[in-house]
Order: structure tokens, then C-alpha cells, then sequence
């Protein structure tokens, strides 16, 4: 067995400096409990500050400084994150309270190519979560642990397979021994009687030791230097996870909302590899002031992504972009973030060269970063309608909507956005014949709209166009409103030239049913600029006589 353990010396301090604007977080800081002072920073250290003073003599030698209550729930918070972060090396990570985690490596060590590139990793993936670490290995877990807690040196690593216990020892024979728990109730008795490390310890007859302070301090000092068995039970990860975080002031804008989401969000994606899973949707639950009587108890914003994802940057944009355009109904004294929906399935592969995959990944993070600017609403998506009147071929629905939800809207003519893309609907054959059925949409939104910009992004080359005139029988853009032609000698005008019928005519007659009755013919027609336009010429219903000409769309 091969332990690494990870030791946060300062880990309540930092997990209360998160909760600090950035003006605060500059200033001295100091953690308080029973009115003295319990942790202190760099900065207050250098202004006299110490440890177990009161806090009144500490505000006297910094008048500066920022002090906030410890508390034991927010520490619990923060070593399990850390734990998570762990579990991405190995599924043998154990917390021990207050502020170490260990982690057992042995199978891990050929995974990641050796003892100093799996620290090196686990460096950077603890990193996001903002704490001060001392690591050491051993092979043993209280081995490593005290290690951490007393030097923090990488010494495991650097001894031979056949001789680590031995070396073991040799290290721990000068730790204090009251960093041993049970050494920590007999210290002063230790020593009085000369006794202040391991190895003085162990120099000591072990019966008359086991008579005087009992058997748990001998235990604990044979499971440390790997004469005796240390069983531990490992961590396992919530299913859904859940966090909250107390702001040390409350928040009036979301922008300061920002900074405490941001401490979540590390954690939330900690969790995610320790599940090996990512992220669908999470939702952040802001808390407001309880005795603002007219304000609701919380605002809760979701965040659905359209395809899963475990980038910080991504995900931090995103949140960014929503809080952006939120304004609180009342100050935000605490945050949760909660998240429930994940999708097990493997990371996408890096790409050397820029691929089809990776041009629709981009446009499908550049919808969702839409979406969380503009809004929901604000972002449409095209959904064939088995209709062969142009302009009821396709209807705008957002873009987060489910595909079945355009089958389910009442029937009726569409009417689409003005200067909308509208997709084509197919060709329309004659009276009499049944369309053909559109197409199933695909079952994520985002990715039906990738496909459709990508189709349409191939232009239709010179030497072809002869060739595919007959197969353009509708264009992309479509007018909102068919524009009037002037007619002169039976031929179309457009921009005061007359157009060449190319193609058609292309004969409809639908919309009976719903009282929007049109009876058309479509024809593609040339300008005299080489332009293909979409022209129809009305007919009446009560006989063959001709009606006006109509511009319907153009080919791009």
C-alpha cells in the first residue's frame, strides 16, 4: 500500500476567505471562536495577530482587520470538495477530519506515470479549490498523514520498495508526539518525563507504557510505523449533488453573487469527476433576507446545457451570462447550487486538426452562450410543418423547446418571424395529392440546427447550376410578406427589369381548411444581374384568369 496525503493547514480560514468580496479578502483576516482568535493570515500575522489572543487585544493591533466565526459545517464543506477532487486518482480517497485527505495510490502510480507526475496532476486539480496544501506519502496513512501535518515533504516517493518501512521509521522518529491523537491527552505527563517525539516513544518499555497511558497510544503508534492493521473505509460520492455557502455580506447585485457561485461551481465540478460524469444542468438557489416580508424566500436560476460538459471556463461564462441579466428581488445572504441531472459518457477526443465535430461543438457552445445573454426566448429554432404554403412550411419555437412540442401547438397558419430564416418546405405536386410527410425532428434542438447551418453552408458552384436548376425549387430566404410585382406584357418586373421564367410552373392549391385558401403558381425565375428569385402568380378559385405576380423569396 502507497499513501498520499493531502493536509490543508489552513483550510477553515480559506474555506470563510471565499465567502469575502474582493475588498475584504485584501484586508488582515482572522477566524474567531469562543472570542479568540483561532486562525490568522500572513497579513494579521505581521501586525502582531496570533492565535489564542482575544479579539478585542487582536482589533487593537489591527484596527483593519476582517474577523468571522468559525464554523465546522463550512470546513466539512470544503475538505469533502477536496476529497471529490481526489477521487479522480483513485477510488481509495479518505477524509480525515479537520483538514487532511488521504489517498491510497499504489495501483494508480502506472496509471499516471509515476509518484511526481501524479502529484503534479493532483496539484493542478486541487488548485481550483483555493487551498494551501501540504502533501507527503508513506506507506502507511497515519505515516503520511503526520508527515504532512509536520514537514510536508515529498519523502515516500523518494525511498526503495524494499526498505520504505524501515525508512518510515527513520523519518517519524522525530515527529512530536503530539501529533499523535492519543498522544495529544498525555503530552504534558510525556513530557515531564522527557519524552516529546515518536522515537523517544518507542525507546520506552512498551508493557509499562500500556500500564500507565493504556493500549490506544501503543495502537496508534504500530499502525503508524506499519505493525499493525489500519483499515479505511473509503469515500463514496453523492448521487446528486448538493452545496450551500453563507456569504459573509450579503449581495445587492448579481455581479457579487458571481464571486460565491464561483466557489460552488468549483466544487460541483469535483464532484463530477469524482462521479466520471458530466454535467446536463445545475441550478443555483440564491437565499434572500427573511424579514424582507415582500420578497420571495429564494430565486432559483436553472442552467441547461445543450450538450454536456465538465469545462470551468464554459460553464463559468455561462453562469456569468445568466446572473448578467438577473436582477435580485432582495439581497442574497446565502447560496446552494444543486445538481441532479449528469450524463455518464466519455470525454470528446482532442483534435490535432479542426474537424466537422468540432465546428459543430463550437457552434453548439456559441448557442448556449446565446441563450444565456439574450434569453430563452430569444433564441428559435426551425420545425418542419406538413403544410406546402411556404410561408407555413416551418415555425419558430425556442430553441430549449422538446421536439414533440410542435406537433402538440394549435393548427392554424404559422406566422413567422419577420426577416426569419425559414426552411423550405418539400415540393407541392398537384391538387389532389397527399404531402409528403416532414421529416422527424432530431431529438436535441441544438444539434437540429448545427446539421441545418452546416447543410446550407456548401454554395452551389457556377458549372453546377445548370445541372441543379432543376432541383431548386425553393429557396432559403423567404420574404415575411410576399412583395407586389408590376406586370408589363404578361412578364414580371422586378427593379424596374423584366424577369426570364426559368423553371415551373410548380402548381398549389392548399390552406382550405383553415380559411387561408392559396391557389398559386411558383416559378424560378432570372434577373437580369444573374439573380434567381422566387416568383407566383395568383390564380382566382373561380376560374383560369391569371392574378398578380408575387415576390416570394430569393436563391442565395
Amino acid at each position: 500500500m502507497f499513501w498520499i496525503a493531502l493536509h490543508a493547514p489552513r483550510l477553515s480560514l480559506e474555506s470563510w476567505r471565499a465567502t469575502l468580496g474582493a475588498a475584504e479578502a485584501a484586508r488582515p483576516l482572522a477566524l474567531v471562536a469562543a472570542h479568540r482568535i483561532a486562525a490568522v493570515d500572513p497579513r494579521a500575522a505581521e501586525r502582531g495577530v496570533q492565535p489564542g489572543m482575544r479579539r478585542g487585544t487582536a482589533l487593537a493591533l489591527a484596527p483593519d482587520l476582517v474577523h468571522g466565526e468559525a464554523d465546522a459545517v463550512r470546513d466539512a464543506a470544503a475538505l469533502t470538495a477536496l476529497a471529490h477532487a481526489a477521487l479522480a486518482f483513485t477510488p481509495r480517497v479518505v477524509p480525515e477530519p479537520p483538514a487532511t485527505v488521504l489517498l491510497e495510490v499504489a495501483a494508480s502510480l502506472r496509471c499516471f506515470g509515476g509518484g511526481p507526475r501524479l502529484l503534479q496532476r493532483l496539484q493542478a486539480a486541487v488548485e481550483p479549490l483555493g487551498h494551501a496544501l501540504a502533501l507527503a506519502s508513506a506507506p502507511t496513512a497515519r505515516g503520511a498523514s503526520l508527515l504532512a501535518r509536520w514537514r510536508g515533504e515529498h519523502a515516500g516517493f523518494m525511498l526503495a520498495p524494499g526498505d520504505r518501512l524501515q525508512a518510515l521509521q527513520a523519518l517519524l522518529a522525530e515527529v512530536p508526539l503530539a501529533l499523535l491523537d492519543a498522544g495529544r491527552e498525555h503530552a504534558v505527563v510525556l513530557q515531564g518525563m522527557g519524552v516529546h517525539t515518536l522515537g523517544e516513544l518507542q525507546a520506552l518499555p512498551r508493557d509499562g507504557v500500556a500500564r500507565r497511558f493504556g493500549t490506544a497510544l501503543l495502537a496508534e503508534l504500530d499502525q503508524t510505523l506499519g505493525r499493525a492493521a489500519d483499515p479505511r473505509e473509503p469515500l463514496v460520492p453523492p448521487a446528486v449533488f448538493e452545496s450551500r455557502l453563507e456569504l459573509f455580506a450579503r449581495a445587492d447585485t448579481a455581479a457579487q453573487v458571481l464571486h460565491g457561485a464561483g466557489v460552488l461551481l468549483a466544487r460541483l465540478l469535483a464532484w463530477a469527476q469524482a462521479r466520471q460524469v458530466r454535467i446536463a444542468a445545475f441550478t443555483l438557489v440564491m437565499h434572500h433576507d427573511r424579514h424582507r416580508g415582500d420578497a420571495p424566500p429564494a430565486t432559483r436560476l436553472r442552467l441547461e446545457l445543450a450538450e454536456a460538459s465538465l469545462d470551468p471556463g464554459h460553464l463559468q461564462l455561462l453562469l456569468r451570462e445568466r446572473l448578467g441579466r438577473l436582477e435580485l428581488v432582495a439581497p442574497t445572504l446565502e447560496l446552494e447550487l444543486e445538481c441532479h441531472e449528469t450524463l455518464h459518457a466519455p470525454a470528446p477526443n482532442a483534435e490535432l486538426f479542426p474537424s466537422r465535430q468540432g465546428q459543430a461543438q463550437g457552434l453548439v457552445r456559441l448557442l448556449e452562450r446565446l441563450r444565456a445573454r439574450l434569453g430563452d426566448e430569444q433564441v428559435l429554432r426551425l420545425v418542419p410543418q406538413p403544410d406546402h404554403r411556404p410561408e407555413c412550411g416551418a415555425r419558430l419555437l425556442p430553441l430549449q423547446a422538446a421536439p414533440g412540442r410542435a406537433a402538440r401547438v394549435a393548427s392554424g397558419p404559422a406566422r413567422p418571424a419577420a426577416g426569419a430564416l425559414r426552411r423550405p418546405a418539400p415540393p407541392a405536386a398537384a391538387k389532389g395529392v397527399s404531402p409528403a410527410p416532414a421529416p422527424a425532428a432530431p431529438a436535441d434542438p441544438a444539434q437540429a440546427l448545427v446539421a441545418s447551418l452546416l447543410a446550407r453552408a456548401a454554395p452551389v458552384v457556377p458549372e453546377a447550376a445548370r445541372r441543379r436548376r432543376a432541383a431548386l425549387h425553393r429557396p432559403v430566404w423567404l420574404l415575411d410578406t410576399p412583395q407586389p410585382l408590376p406586370e408589363r406584357q404578361e412578364r414580371p418586373q422586378w427593379l424596374g427589369r423584366p424577369l426570364r421564367v426559368l423553371a415551373g410552373p410548380e402548381r398549389i392549391e392548399s390552406g382550405w381548411w383553415d380559411g387561408a385558401l392559396a391557389v398559386r403558381d411558383y416559378f424560378v425565375a432570372q434577373a437580369e444581374d444573374g439573380a434567381l428569385v422566387w416568383v407566383y402568380r395568383e390564380r382566382l378559385p373561380a376560374d383560369d384568369a391569371a392574378g398578380g405576380w408575387y415576390l416570394q423569396g430569393w436563391f442565395g
